[in-house]
């Protein structure tokens, strides 16, 4: 049985039937009859499906903010924003994909052509996490329906009310039965679905350790797999900077979903020429930050999303002092029910520290000082991560190097970063491999078929 909590409250919102394993094989056997027919449906079909469901979210926006406020506590401002990410991503692939599946053309030295076709796999199965718990569904989910493959989510525990909505939505707009469906099912059964045969590629957001286990138990069985894993993010800001949009920017790159996103600025790295007017700046705008009822419009933060994941961060602020780090302030939990803490800043982190192969998926934010752009870059790839990262400059020589440089899947320049349905996303190094979004995220689970015709 799977609890929801609200995280604001510490009160039980409602319980969950775990799936049986016949339920289970039921579930995976109407995904396997949905794929037969489906990938042979025409692509327009496939688009007015997605601006169906697109209809649906909008039809029901407050419905679906209010079950992400309530379950993790985003605010509801947040989530109503999140949805209508989804809406876009639903709509973008509908207008835009059919022209990313239109075969290619080559002709050969050799005499003929050669041309490039992308055909759909099959059921996929999706392991998603709570921070943001339609987005990072609907981003795998809308080019799976395009493509012509079907889904499967595999939903974090503590979102089941979310992952329930997610299906009904793709329901009410009319889908075949078994396009997608939610499997109400713990990490122990993980292993079990990707080794079935109707099962043929996996994609994961998590953590490092989550996204480990997946990937070995995938390999095992020769499957496709796409991580987008943990984040320890850089935000670099140079002299000539405007100071006031990066300190707003860091602000919120550091407080949005309570600090609980993977591609938002974790690091600040200051050159030395600005530091104290940053830190200054910053520290001033962190203070400031309110904690509160995530459904009160007057919210800056929610809480987080569960007692333990507090006590997860208020652990490594508490061994990161031990290490020599100086919290300036905040990083502390707040009184009441419900599992809040407030906004905060380290100083003086240890370069070769413990808490630089962490992740703080919290509201505290790391402050370093760079003397240059050398030590920027290298403070900035001096983790195992490589999610994104954030520059801001006006100095194009140094937007080059930082875009050269910086080893990270992607750079903002001048901005905070951020998720697109145009745009490619995901990292290197430990923070996973492959892509979402875009053209490229689209093909990551199809088959890309070479056609060879002769001359003539």
């Amino acid at each position: 049985m799977f609890r929801s909590v609200n995280p604001a409250t510490g009160k039980e919102i409602a319980t969950y039937p775990e799936l049986s394993s016949a339920q289970v094989e039921e579930k995976l056997g109407k995904a396997s009859e949905a794929f037969l027919k489906w990938r042979e449906s025409p692509m327009g079909e496939r688009a007015d499906l997605l601006k169906k469901i697109a209809a649906q979210y909008e039809a029901n926006k407050d419905r679906l903010a209010r079950m992400a406020a309530m379950e993790m506590g985003k605010t509801y401002a947040s989530a109503v924003g999140e949805v209508e990410k989804c809406i876009a991503a639903f709509y973008h692939y509908a207008a835009h994909g059919p022209a990313m599946l239109v075969p290619l053309r080559h002709v050969l030295s050799t005499g003929g052509s050669a041309e490039v076709h992308w055909l759909p796999l099959g059921p996929v199965l999706a392991i998603m996490p709570w921070n943001f718990p339609y987005w990072q569904v609907v981003r795998f989910l809308a080019p799976t329906i395009l493509a012509g493959n079907v889904g499967l989510l595999k939903h974090a525990s503590n979102v089941q009310g979310v992952a329930g909505l997610l299906e009904e939505m793709v329901v009410a707009a009319g889908a075949p039965e078994g396009l997608f469906q939610n499997l109400g099912v713990k990490s122990s059964a993980i292993a079990g679905i990707i080794a079935d045969d109707r099962v043929v590629a996996v994609t994961l957001t998590g953590s490092e350790g989550a996204g480990i286990a997946v990937a070995e138990q995938a390999g095992r069985q020769l499957k496709k797999v796409v991580l987008e894993l943990g984040g320890s993010d850089p935000f670099i800001v140079m002299p000539s900077a405007d100071l006031d949009a990066a300190v707003h920017q860091a602000v919120k790159a550091r407080i949005q979903n309570t600090g609980q996103s993977c591609i938002c600025g974790k690091r600040m790295i200051v050159h030395a020429d600005i530091y104290e007017a940053f830190l200054e700046k910053f520290a001033a705008a962190m203070q400031a930050v309110k904690a509160g009822d995530p459904l009160d419009a007057g919210t800056d933060m929610g809480p987080l999303s569960s007692f333990e994941q507090r006590d997860t961060v208020l652990q490594q602020l508490a061994e990161a002092k031990q290490q020599g780090a100086k919290l300036l302030f905040g990083g502390e939990a707040l009184p009441g029910a419900g599992a809040y803490m407030s906004a905060g800043i380290l100083t003086d982190v240890p370069l070769d520290g413990p808490l630089m192969h962490e992740e703080i998926f919290g509201p505290v934010a790391m402050v370093f000082r760079a003397g240059d752009i050398d030590e920027a870059i290298r403070i900035a790839n001096n983790i195992p991560f490589g999610l994104g990262s954030s520059v801001w400059t006006n100095d194009a020589q140094e937007q080059a190097r930082f875009i050269r440089d910086i080893a990270a899947g992607m750079t903002a320049i001048n901005q905070m970063l951020a998720s697109s349905p145009e745009a490619p996303f995901g990292g290197i190094k430990r923070s996973g491999h492959g892509r979402e979004l875009g053209t490229h995220g689209l093909h990551e689970f199809m088959n890309l078929k070479t056609v060879l015709r002769a001359a003539g």
